[in-house]
């Protein structure tokens, strides 16, 4: 019984300590290891009437009619209300190889009133370095729908200027990458941090052994990892799932000045300081008088005249004060109290910090 007593107690101390322990995928990522951005020009076309005619798509659908020797005369006329020109864009996964498919975004650039219906020819996309990675092809689907009445009113519902092709890109080479071409594998932390890059590498060390991992700075840790593509495989697979501890944030409070959101970090704290805070309230108040003559006057008329009345007033200031190291739950407490608008908040934290008052960082977006 004794015994069961200290197993429970030893599994109570480790599932506390690693309670907030998260696996080592989840907060880093492999350096080398990682997503492109594909973009491309096309043409949608097979619209019901929902397209556009503007110079670049007549362009592109004369360059297009080229291309398979139909020579348009210059001057005419062309009726494209059943085309439109898009963009076209995509992420290529790491590694992924040629023949894969992936999926496609198609938007689009000009006047076009929907591409629910379309079908987007063939459209190559490129990479940032200007090659050529996937090819785009296929029938869109369109989560909006719209509808006009005769009268001119419409209606509708999401975006019909926007689809998406599932499987509409063919991938026709792989990206490059030096995943295998060094000793080792560099893991870069998704939120830099030194403390945090420490414990990465005493956690690798622990389990694989000594002067396996260092941490090269505030973001990467590099481990030494064998040159063979299966076993270096398998080596991250079990470096992936390693339990790591992040590192505490440093105290930080964000304001949004556009939506008066403030969030207020944990480690967020006071100096000594006091704040007061009062409001200044002024009334305007407009009155009309009407003048009128004198009975059985001659001379005179009627008139109407303004009476403004000015009336400041301004609440009693009431002011808080902060002992060193007050909390963040006192800090709103204290703010509460007042109560304060958001503006008034901000204002509040700002004239703290510049008074060298918070113990923290003050972000403004």
């Amino acid at each position: 019984m004794k015994s069961l007593k200290i197993f429970v107690v030893i599994i109570l101390s480790v599932w506390t300590q690693w309670t907030f322990a998260e696996r080592l995928k989840d907060i880093t990522s492999v350096q080398g290891v990682r997503e492109n951005q594909l973009i491309g020009y096309g043409l949608v076309v097979g619209l019901d009437g929902t397209g556009e005619k503007t110079k670049y798509t007549e362009q592109t659908f004369r360059t297009m009619l080229a291309r398979f020797g139909i020579n348009v005369p210059q001057g005419s006329q062309l009726k494209l209300k059943n085309s439109a020109a898009v963009a076209v864009h995509a992420t290529l996964p790491a590694f992924a190889k040629a023949g894969q498919t992936i999926d496609i975004t198609v938007s689009s650039l000009g006047e076009a009133k929907s591409l629910r219906g379309g079908t987007l020819l063939m459209t190559p996309l490129r990479g940032a370095n200007g090659k050529t990675y996937a090819i785009a092809q296929g029938n869109l689907v369109v989560g909006g729908f719209g509808a006009l009445g005769s009268d001119g009113s419409k209606i509708s519902v999401n975006h019909q200027t926007v689809g998406r092709i599932p499987n509409g890109a063919s991938v026709e080479q792989t990206v490059s990458t030096n995943f295998l071409s060094n000793d080792f594998l560099v893991f870069n932390l998704n939120k830099p941090d030194f403390t945090t890059a420490v414990r990465v590498a005493k956690a690798i060390n622990l389990l694989v052994g000594s002067q396996t991992a260092k941490p090269i700075d505030q973001t990467s840790i590099q481990v030494n990892a064998p040159r063979d593509p299966a076993q270096r495989i398998n080596y991250l697979s079990v470096l992936e799932n390693i339990d790591v501890k992040p590192a505490e944030s440093i105290g930080r409070i964000v304001v949004n000045s556009r939506t008066g959101t403030i969030v207020i970090g944990k480690h967020v704290n006071l100096k000594e300081a006091a704040v007061a805070h009062g409001n200044l309230i002024v009334k305007i108040k407009e009155n009309q008088d009407v003048s009128q003559a004198e009975p059985l006057a001659l001379q005179g008329e009627t008139v109407t005249t303004q009476d403004s009345q000015l009336d400041i007033e301004q609440e009693n200031n009431r002011m808080f004060h902060f002992k060193p190291g007050a909390t963040l739950q006192q800090l709103v407490e204290a703010v509460n109290s007042v109560g304060a608008a958001p503006g008034d908040v901000m204002a509040i934290l700002e004239a703290l910090k510049q008074a060298g008052a918070i113990s923290g960082e003050l972000v403004v977006i």
